[in-house]
């Protein structure tokens, strides 16, 4: 606060008196406001991690709303009067969507995961071929779920090649499970071989023990109606005999963060039973959200309408280019003789993991600053750090000396536009 006193000492004493009273509402509206806050993110990621992920559509935000402020029948069964069950609430959606025979939730996939190891393979072998072991984000890596769930990684096959027999000979009396692990985050292209998940199924039916099948993003419904790449769903993956799936409840679902397991009764009633479940459960918040989403997908003709997620993948590029057309020209004026801001084509993605070698055409601002001769990466971090300034952050990425812009993503452009004359720091 002392340097803010020292700019002001030359202004007159009611200026300044304006001025000083001005700066303490800021100090203290910053001592009280929260630090997560809505940001543009014009990233080309549309389900973006570090951003939050997908977007809630409005149904979900009114169900979190009201199961927010009231009391709620979360594990009280009304019929009865005795205490019920959560998973109650989402079960027979998730079982409708899916063709499961049951179904839990928990608070992401990571944890849906551990708790189905945990469970199944406690103290025993898992066994999965040795191109899946993926890491996903924050260095968080397949192996290591296995050790914290106390089972023991059993490697087979190689890194591009695995096939049936190594499934077969590696089972043993120490084996606990099958794993499959869909390689969301990356792909071996070339001399590959993997191994479907319904021969898999018939092995583990064969040798009485369960194969499981983590889908990692999951998907719902066929994208490839939305002009969008294959991506394997829960209900393909049902049919083709896993005996449990686990996926994410805020990827290409679209929904908050949780993890979903669907499979068979029997055993998700296993995996219900460990008491790891109760530290991992959801709240009743998140279920609301969740069950309204699910609810949206028995509306297929609506689904791209009503979830922001998918209608953000499957924005028809000439829509962002009418974006682009709008924007350009108020930030060109705000940034004269301090960039030079240009449309260009680019590509997004989906992000979180999902299709990564995928990518949508999309039309972005390309923003170059003009500077002196070694000082553009200067220049460029003042343009990058004073569009994150503002009020709701603009959050874009930096390419080849560049600020890029996505528009994919932006919706409330008149939101956008109304706060350029707030930019600051760009002298």
């Amino acid at each position: 606060m002392q340097k803010e006193v020292n700019a002001l000492a030359w202004m007159s004493t009611s200026d300044f008196f304006e001025e000083f009273c001005l700066q303490i509402s800021k100090a203290v509206q910053g001592q009280f406001s929260s630090t997560l806050i809505p940001v543009f993110n014009l990233t080309g990621t549309v389900v973006h991690t570090n951003l939050g992920r997908a977007s809630l559509p409005a149904e979900a935000v009114e169900s979190m709303v009201t199961a927010a402020t009231h009391a709620t029948n979360l594990e009280y069964d009304l019929s009865s009067g005795k205490r019920g069950d959560r998973d109650s609430h989402l079960e027979r959606a998730i079982c409708e969507m899916t063709g499961a025979e049951a179904a839990t939730v928990v608070n992401n996939n990571a944890a849906a995961v551990l708790l189905v190891l945990n469970t199944l393979a406690l103290n025993k072998e898992v066994i999965i071929s040795r191109g899946e072991l993926v890491e996903i984000g924050g260095a968080f890596r397949i192996p290591d779920v296995m050790e914290s769930a106390h089972c023991t990684l059993r490697e087979i096959g190689t890194t591009n090649r695995t096939h049936l027999k190594d499934y077969a000979a590696a089972i043993s009396d120490d084996t606990g499970l099958l794993m499959k692990v869909h390689t969301s985050n990356y792909e071996i292209r070339g001399f590959t071989n993997s191994v479907p998940e319904s021969e898999l199924s018939k092995l583990a039916q064969e040798r009485d023990i369960p194969f499981v099948s983590d889908l990692g993003s999951g998907s719902l419904v066929d994208l490839r109606q939305f002009n969008l790449p294959y991506e394997p769903t829960v209900s393909d993956t049902v049919e083709m005999g896993a005996d449990l799936i686990t996926f994410s409840g805020d990827k290409l679902l679209g929904g908050p963060q949780a993890g979903i397991i669907v499979g068979k009764r029997e055993l998700i009633e296993r995996v219900k039973s460990n008491p790891l479940k109760r530290a991992l459960r959801v709240d009743k918040i998140t279920l609301a959200a969740l069950l309204a989403v699910i609810n949206i997908y028995k509306d297929p003709d609506r689904l791209e309408s009503r979830l922001p997620m998918l209608a953000d993948l499957a924005r028809p590029v000439a829509e962002i280019e009418k974006i682009a057309a709008r924007v350009i020209v108020p930030i060109s004026e705000r940034l004269v003789e301090k960039a030079v801001v240009t449309m260009q084509t680019c590509k997004s993605q989906i992000g979180s993991g999902a299709l990564p070698l995928d990518l949508m055409e999309s039309r972005a601002l390309c923003i170059t600053p003009i500077a002196e001769k070694g000082k553009t990466d200067e220049a460029l971090q003042r343009l990058s750090s004073a569009f994150r300034a503002l009020p709701k952050p603009v959050i874009g990425r930096v390419s080849d000396g560049r600020l890029l812009f996505d528009l994919r993503c932006l919706r409330d452009v008149d939101e956008f536009l109304g706060q350029l004359d707030d930019l600051s720091g760009l002298d």
